[in-house]
């Protein structure tokens, strides 16, 4: 077998897509200075890369959708200034995230100068939307995810929708495809991944391990808490849960005490991607991370098993979410995905062409 860390895994691709080809140059190869794990995955949410978003964030209005399976969950959609755009990207972030992300607000920005509309989604208790909810976030909560998202489709009626995570986003994107085989999202056409987690047992461990990580995550959680607390002082007390060290000791007090869930072996089986778990995701899909990413482990990608409409990209550097050649230039994966899609729309304009002679 080969190493991860020159793993480079491109399957033939399924009908109806034609994946561009594999080449050197699609590999994501860092100047030296940057190849730093721990810096790339710093770079990826910096506040230096933040002006690389300003023109979609001043051209984007929020949008709440009330009716998502029970729940009231916001985004922020930018139309393309094109009278006709090339689809609609729906952008996911990740833990402790939101709509306002750096590399959400910035690689939308870059989608949205090639020409697509953008959507950029907040999970629940994210981007500032603890008011919308009574309820806790879970990460299992994917039925309410995948009605939002499909609420942003019906934003643009008949054209093709490309569903974009990162992290745990790339997790619950890649679990909204799942869900979408059930019940089709209309005009879904793409799934792309960055970083996604895929063991949430062993990427708590992984934080809970690394102090910067940790004290990053923590700090970010507890505010949060803080803020549901103040919304609702009548359900919540948080107090025991922000004298913990920890993502696990706070994530085993948080579910004993307010979620219908055991254990955290329970919970986190049910947002677990391991294994065969995305062999039956039949839309086409992109998988992005890196050998050396420092919160999600290299090795849960080793033994996936996946559809052959399913492309896993590993690259030996990159770190967390960022694939970042130049600290204030577009990450690698922005531009590879503006290219991927593209390629797509065209694939699929000949397919229609070639239907109606």
């Amino acid at each position: 077998m080969k190493p991860l860390s020159t793993l480079f895994f491109d399957p033939a691709p399924g009908p109806a897509w034609t994946a561009p080809e594999a080449r050197p140059s699609d590999r994501f190869i860092p100047p030296a200075v940057l190849r730093s794990s721990f810096l790339q995955s710093v770079l990826a949410s910096s506040r230096l890369r933040a002006g690389r978003g300003r023109e979609l964030v001043r051209a984007s209005r929020e949008r709440v959708f009330d009716d998502c399976a029970g729940a009231r969950l916001s985004g922020w959609y930018a139309p393309a200034a094109a009278a006709d755009p090339l689809g609609l990207v729906v952008l996911i972030h990740g833990w402790g995230g939101g709509a306002d992300s750096v590399y959400v607000a910035g690689g939308g920005g870059v989608f949205h100068r090639h020409g697509f509309s953008v959507f950029r989604l907040n999970l629940r208790d994210h981007g500032g939307t603890h008011h919308l909810n009574e309820g806790l976030f879970y990460a299992t909560l994917i039925e309410e995810t995948t009605a939002a998202v499909r609420r942003a489709a019906q934003l643009e009626p008949g054209r093709p929708v490309f569903l974009v995570g990162f992290s745990l986003g790339g997790n619950f994107a890649l679990r909204v495809g799942l869900q979408a085989e059930a019940d089709p999202i209309p005009g879904l056409v793409h799934v792309a991944a960055i970083s996604p987690l895929l063991d949430p047992a062993r990427a708590s461990e992984a934080i809970d391990h690394h102090p910067v990580f940790r004290w990053y995550f923590m700090r970010k959680w507890k505010k949060s808490l803080v803020r549901k607390q103040e919304l609702y002082p009548w359900r919540y007390d948080f107090s025991p849960t922000l004298r913990k060290k920890t993502v696990m000791d706070a994530t085993w007090d948080l579910l004993e005490r307010y979620s219908p869930y055991q254990t955290p072996a329970e919970y986190f089986d049910l947002y677990t991607l391991t294994g065969n778990r995305l062999s039956r995701l039949q839309t086409a899909a992109t998988i992005i991370t890196a050998a050396d990413d420092p919160i999600i482990p290299a090795d849960d990608f080793r033994d996936l098993r996946l559809n052959p409409r399913t492309r896993l990209i590993v690259h030996p550097h990159g770190g967390h979410c960022g694939f970042v050649s130049r600290p204030l230039g577009d990450a690698w994966h922005e531009t590879y995905l503006v290219r991927l899609f593209q390629g797509f729309l065209a694939d699929l304009e000949k397919n229609q062409d070639a239907e109606k002679t």
